[in-house]
């Protein structure tokens, strides 16, 4: 395995797109966290009613493993746009077909490829987490690890995303196309949970019928539903009309969802015709 992922390296250390998408994302989690850093600062709490409600500042300790866990999972899309990218272009120039005749057998090839999801995800997580420290730090709280079960849910959902890319990849094998159907069906399903959810509110307050937040029934929304807006006074209190959390229910799904891109993809690719 280490032989291989040594090959991976020498493909992706001199490539463009890998720079690029890496350094996109890397300044994404900061930036972004910085952005709602500012807004909290310079916006929510100049508010003359913010003072009314018990507030406590996303970026505390007691808040930033959370917050900047939620905030930086808002562009996961590169990292596995990235994936998506790069195993296809596998298929595109028949370098798949040419490892497979060098040697590799089909198992290894695919299994390479979801060692590297699994990377790029821990890469995130890292980054993530030192983001975390850093913006707690800054806001001059006293340290706590409370909330960082958070970071633990983001790299779920880092390792879901990637998954989900290199299904799409080895389902589609062109570069356009894939990153396309990432885009329209990320975008699809977001649009349909937002819609489910409003179904949800309408069936606990009109039949009495309260079935969690089906939005977060779908495959990408199920961890999505795991890495929940951070918690506030306006959602504390919004919380009588919500949908309950059946956050059991959530993780059997996530869980299933994960399992099932694994073994898709790998079957696809061992089963289908080079």
């Amino acid at each position: 395995m280490v032989e291989l992922l040594k090959i991976e390296w020498m493909k992706l250390k001199n490539y463009t797109a890998f720079k690029v998408l890496a350094i996109f994302f890397g300044l994404g989690v900061i930036v972004t966290n910085y952005v709602v850093y500012i807004i909290n600062r310079e916006v929510v709490q100049q508010v003359p009613a913010a003072g009314m409600v018990s507030f406590t500042p996303p970026y505390s300790f007691a808040m930033t493993w959370h917050t900047t866990s939620y905030a930086s999972g808002c562009i996961l899309l590169l990292p596995a746009m990235l994936l998506a990218i790069l195993i296809t272009n596998e298929f595109g120039f028949k370098t798949h077909r040419q490892n497979i005749i060098d040697g590799l057998t089909r198992q290894q090839f695919i299994g390479i490829k979801i060692m590297l999801a699994l990377i790029f995800a821990l890469v995130s997580t890292v980054l993530v987490f030192f983001t975390a420290l850093v913006f707690g730090w800054s806001s001059g709280t006293s340290f706590s690890f409370a909330g960082i079960a958070n970071v633990g849910y983001f790299f779920l959902k880092a390792i879901t995303y990637n998954l989900f890319a290199v299904l799409i990849a080895v389902l589609i094998k062109r570069t356009g196309f894939a990153i396309g159907l990432l885009f329209i069906y990320m975008g699809a399903e977001n649009f349909i949970s937002q819609l489910l959810w409003g179904l949800s509110i309408y069936l606990k307050r009109e039949k009495s019928t309260d079935l969690g937040n089906i939005g977060d029934y779908l495959p990408l929304n199920a961890v999505d539903g795991l890495l929940e807006f951070p918690d506030n006074a306006v959602k504390s209190m919004s919380k009588a009309i919500m949908p309950q959390d059946i956050t059991w229910l959530v993780w059997v799904l996530a869980a299933a969802y994960l399992a099932l891109f694994y073994f898709w993809a790998t079957k696809k690719f061992v089963k289908s015709d080079l």
